[in-house]
């Protein structure tokens, strides 16, 4: 959804209204974005190969409350001067959830959460601080650390393989992610899962709708095919089925096959049969 057609700053409605308000009712609040670089797609990376060996990161972005979600947001005139405002709020419950999931995940994982936020700005991530540090002493046997969002940031690029389970508040979450694409070598190969906590789930890749390449079969399906995944483990519980997706995947990707946003020229129903085949 969404596009140049609808970029307009004016405009009183926007396609992306539809997706939060999908993310809205369906309650769905942990967005899990993992983030693997696969050996055979390391020259695809603009870094440097030694700072991608052993990158498998796990970020969290909180998804119902933050600054797209907080009251008041408005436009108004005020002393003869146009004014904008949008409301960062967030409750102590909505933090507590992410943050233990990240810690409950983390717990089958290398056992480390970084929990990023802006506490020496601002309130709202105080109280994230607060909250995390808390489930840290809840949770004796996971390493919990501490990180602004800005030096994080940095981080993503500096040294990624030290980072395992990364959870953040909503704006951050995004901005974040869409760096920690470039580390696989494209946003096209990344998925996402959005989960609730009645067990909802909503699945979907990273990317946005990209209507300059729409019906011209150049783009990559590996995002999507591995959010189907995630649905397995997550939603419907079939770990052995998803693990048979995530295979085929990376057997595809080290047999060579690519699709043009990584240098290939294989069109997005070729690069999904290749993996079928190897299903």
């Amino acid at each position: 959804m969404g596009g140049p057609k609808w970029d307009d700053t004016s405009a009183k409605d926007r396609p992306e209204r539809g997706l939060l308000a999908l993310r809205k009712g369906l309650e769905v609040f942990a967005n899990l974005r993992p983030v693997k670089v696969h050996p055979a797609l390391v020259d695809a990376s603009p870094l440097k190969a030694e700072k991608l060996k052993g990158v498998d990161i796990l970020v969290l972005r909180e998804l119902t409350g933050g600054l797209y979600f907080g009251q008041p947001k408005m436009r108004e005139m005020k002393d003869g001067c146009e004014r904008a405002v949008d409301t960062l709020e967030y409750y102590d419950f909505e933090i507590r959830r992410i943050v233990e999931l990240a810690f409950n995940l983390a717990k089958g994982r290398k056992k480390k959460v970084t929990s990023v936020d802006k506490a020496n700005v601002l309130e709202s991530s105080r109280l994230w601080r607060q909250i995390a540090t808390q489930v840290g002493k809840e949770n004796p046997d996971v390493q919990l650390e501490h990180a602004l969002v800005d030096s994080t940031a940095m981080k993503l690029i500096t040294s990624p393989a030290s980072m395992d389970v990364v959870v953040t508040e909503n704006m951050f979450g995004d901005i974040l992610t869409d760096e920690a694409s470039v580390l696989a070598g494209s946003m096209g190969m990344l998925p996402s899962a959005s989960l609730s906590e009645a067990g909802v789930g909503l699945y979907e890749p990273i990317h946005g709708s990209a209507p300059d390449i729409a019906g011209k079969g150049i783009a990559n399906p590996v995002g999507t095919i591995l959010s189907a995944a995630l649905m397995l483990r997550y939603s419907l519980k079939l770990e052995e089925e998803a693990v048979c997706i995530e295979n085929a995947v990376d057997a595809t990707i080290t047999s060579g096959a690519r699709t043009a946003d990584l240098g290939g020229k294989l069109t997005t129903r070729q690069m999904t049969d290749e993996i079928i085949k190897r299903i």
